[in-house]
């Protein structure tokens, strides 16, 4: 008897169909490379797909979208892999695999960078950074281009260069009829729309065109710790001195405990502490006097300022978030801190279940303000910050403990909240739902009927309705 992957539906089948026609890689549940491939950076995800289809190329996809048309199997589409809420994968369906994907070309004449949809930041970031350019993306270079950006893109220079999406020019997509599709303002504009921070449902992008930006080699980060027990006296100095610094600077604030990093004294590894920073979007040396208002909000245990690569600065946290942590994070929109919101986050910080877990701030504003809140299907843009609940842990037997310390703060402080959620930050697959409006706020009615026009029989319907 068939195995099935959903009612109906032959396993065997799908994947005779697609070792038929793939030029990439083949893995079903026999496949000694199976357990590998069906993993992804959050190491709380366990899912068993039927078939993995490793896409080498362009032509993968689309067979792979032709198979899937023909055999109906539930769909999940997988680009760099580094994500939290663990839609990339499905159980008993077809993963549509991209992360074979790495192509990277860069046009400094042009001040482009087209990269294909299994590229991380941190490849990307690689290859712009010889020729002096960079676009926004992510504060961990493992982080998957794809992902990021069709969610919005949050990042460490966005007040001056906006998100990673409001830096797109253009995408190569295929859609659910199989065909492969280049949106842009001018070509597919309502596709071109919806995947600026849309997030998944709409095709299965395959590259995408970046703008770029003159940024590094080197550029200048100041980060400054402070007594945890200044925590709240630091967030009320952050929060009057934050919103009004220069474009330039995107400053950030997080409830944290110190990892065991040689530039810090051995004695002060895993204390709980404040720490602000930020990233100078400039010429270093001009970097002095705009970075020095975050060395003064209050006395600072340490200093640990400088001026480094831009791709170091990109990948600093990535060794402790490596593959296979587990992950839980949850975010909320905020248009003020107030000191009632203050006190809120400090108490719950009290209650962190581990060193790694965090609370974060990031403000927001300047360029990414610039766009209005229906130039693209991301619609958050008149919030001053994103408060996000990052609860990062490696032992199982925290997996409750933890998951329950991120929703309990996110709960607590859903009233100092403009009540939105950003995409990439909102919980786990099964959550997605009951969130749709607060991610897509006015925009959720035009993004439903983009996706029905381009997918009108529901080939991507998990996909459509995961963060």
């Amino acid at each position: 008897m068939a195995t099935t992957m959903t009612s109906g539906v032959d396993e065997h089948a799908t994947t005779a169909a697609l070792q038929a026609s793939l030029r990439g890689e083949v893995i079903d549940r026999g496949h000694p490379g199976y357990d590998a491939a069906r993993q992804v950076w959050n190491g709380l995800i366990d899912k068993y797909p039927a078939v993995i289809a490793r896409c080498a190329g362009v032509s993968d996809v689309v067979e792979a979208v032709r198979v899937a048309r023909e055999q109906r199997p539930i769909v999940s589409i997988r680009g760099g892999g580094h994500q939290v809420a663990g839609s990339a994968v499905v159980d008993d369906g077809l993963v549509i695999d991209l992360s074979p994907m790495k192509g990277v070309h860069v046009d400094p004449g042009a001040g482009t960078a087209r990269a294909q949809a299994g590229v991380t930041w941190g490849e990307l970031d690689r290859e712009t950074q010889l020729f002096g350019l960079a676009t926004p993306g992510g504060e961990v270079s493992m982080t998957g281009i794809a992902g990021l950006t069709l969610g919005g893109g949050m990042g460490l220079i966005q007040r001056k260069f906006g998100l990673s999406c409001d830096n797109l020019r253009s995408i190569e997509i295929v859609t659910a009829d199989g065909m492969v599709r280049t949106a842009s303002r001018d070509d597919h504009p309502d596709l071109f729309w919806a995947a600026r921070g849309g997030g998944r449902g709409l095709g299965i992008v395959t590259s995408f065109e970046f703008e770029l930006r003159p940024l590094g080699p080197e550029v200048a980060q100041a980060q400054f710790v402070y007594p945890h027990e200044d925590a709240a006296a630091v967030l009320r100095a952050f929060r009057d001195v934050a919103p009004d610094m220069p474009d330039e600077v995107a400053p950030q604030f997080a409830l944290w405990s110190l990892p065991p990093d040689p530039e810090i004294p051995a004695e002060m590894h895993g204390m709980k502490v404040a720490l602000v920073a930020g990233v100078y979007a400039g010429h270093p040396a001009e970097a002095g006097a705009v970075l020095a208002p975050l060395g003064e909000l209050g006395t600072p245990l340490v200093d640990l300022s400088a001026s480094r690569p831009y791709v170091d600065v990109q990948s600093d946290l990535d060794a402790l978030v490596p593959d296979g942590v587990r992950s839980y994070m949850k975010s909320h929109f905020a248009d003020e801190l107030t000191d009632e919101a203050i006190e809120t986050l400090v108490a719950w910080d009290a209650r962190r279940p581990n060193p790694l877990s965090l609370i974060a701030i990031r403000t927001l504003g300047g360029a990414v303000a610039r766009v209005s809140a229906d130039d693209s299907a991301y619609p958050h843009r008149s919030a001053t910050y994103n408060v996000s609940v990052d609860a990062f842990w490696d032992d199982p037997s925290l997996d409750e403990t933890a998951i329950g310390w991120a929703r309990g703060t996110w709960g607590a402080w859903k009233p100092f909240s403009t009540g939105g959620v950003y995409v990439n930050f909102s919980g786990l697959e099964d959550e997605a739902d009951e969130l749709r409006t607060s991610v897509f706020g006015s925009n959720e009615e035009r993004l439903d009927r983009i996706r029905a026009e381009y997918d009108p029989d529901g080939l991507f319907e998990a996909a459509a309705h995961a963060p």
